[in-house]
């Protein structure tokens, strides 16, 4: 087993691809068939597997979270750090804070169109720390 941490720097709100960080702590594992777990030590912003080709993708899908969860709604009590903590919680919420991926001939098994990404739900960016766990 390999695992290996990794510190993401600061990013603006929307989605990072992250996936030639975590392919090349793969490769560094020399895992040929095995898993590869990622794991984001955040509560307000969340990793999700999504399109790598079309950009168009990532900025409809934050424009669709954003109206789906607005910054500063007047139903959320935890507002200590600013109108966009809250939503960001929820955000992650409904996504995911880990991700799990095959690993076949030494590579991650991910689809012809696929990318892994770091959503940052914040509107001021911060670095982001995640551990990525290779199996095999």
């Amino acid at each position: 087993m390999h695992q290996h941490p990794l510190l993401l720097p600061a990013a603006p709100r929307g989605l990072s691809d992250i996936t030639a960080q975590v392919a090349a702590v793969v490769a560094q594992a020399g895992v040929q068939v095995g898993l590869c777990h990622i794991f984001l030590h955040h509560t307000s912003a969340s990793l999700v597997v999504q399109e790598n080709a079309d950009p168009q993708v990532l900025l409809d899908l934050e424009a669709w979270f954003s109206r789906l969860v607005q910054d500063g709604d007047p139903l959320f009590l935890h507002t200590e750090e600013g109108p966009d903590d809250m939503s960001a919680h929820v955000k992650a919420a409904l996504t995911a804070s880990s991700l799990t991926l095959p690993i076949t001939g030494g590579r991650l098994a991910l689809g012809t169109w696929q990318g892994i990404y770091l959503w940052e739900h914040r509107s001021q960016a911060r670095a982001r720390s995640i551990t990525v766990t290779v199996q095999g």
